[in-house]
């Protein structure tokens, strides 16, 4: 049970910023517009977001960072995902000190292509499907970046097994350390995560903020 407790322990100091992150989460897919608002774990002013600047952040957090990725977002802001050009993109993503900036610029001038189908994910019921429609259809998603995606525009159910959860679930022994993350695993990996939230009346949205806080001492998204 040490997980469990380990995630008791940080609950009281930041549920109030994981609630709000959920409502706003929830907003998003509700209304196709939110405010994202991450003080005080950053110094960023709240910004506006809709579903297809979402699903870019995705690809901007991808070997990079949750801090780097929401600066970005606010930067470029929602028209600026739609309509700046490749070289545009990749001057303020460069400027941001993004490692693989011009890679990210064309995924996201490569996602404009998925508009309608990533506008029409909000009517879908079953996110373990909607899962697999994306990695099959988003260039740069894999089940990270899509179980991202679904998590901040309101999808409860689906991991975020990124570098943060997988060291926790390492450190507490919920699963064995692997060289990479496969398919298999990472279920494995989300089976782990479902039994925490069974066992703690927590959604998988609510629990990946948790333990994020828990890792880096931020309640981002």
């Amino acid at each position: 049970m040490i997980a469990e407790d380990i995630i008791l322990t940080v609950k009281p100091e930041v549920e109030q910023f994981v609630k709000e992150r959920i409502s706003q989460f929830k907003t998003l897919r509700e209304n196709g517009l939110t405010t994202f608002s991450f003080k005080p774990f950053l110094d960023i002013e709240p910004y506006l977001a809709d579903i297809f600047s979402e699903s870019c952040f995705c690809i901007l957090t991808a070997n990079s960072s949750a801090s780097l990725g929401i600066k970005l977002q606010k930067e470029i802001e929602i028209e600026g995902f739609r309509e700046y050009s490749f070289e545009k993109l990749f001057e303020v993503i460069k400027s941001k000190g993004h490692r693989f900036a011009q890679q990210r610029a064309e995924r996201i001038v490569n996602l404009r292509q998925k508009v309608e189908l990533i506008e029409s994910i909000k009517n879908y019921k079953d996110s373990k499907e909607l899962r697999e429609v994306l990695v099959n259809n988003i260039y740069g998603y894999g089940y990270k970046e899509a179980s991202h995606f679904l998590r901040n525009i309101g999808f409860e159910d689906v991991a975020i097994v990124d570098r943060h959860i997988y060291r926790f679930l390492v450190e507490t022994g919920l699963v064995k350390e692997r060289k990479s993350l496969t398919k298999k695993a990472y279920l494995e990996c989300e089976e782990a995560l479902s039994k925490i939230c069974d066992r703690l009346s927590l959604s998988m949205a609510e629990l990946d903020l948790y333990i994020f806080y828990i890792k880096t001492k931020k309640v981002l998204k």
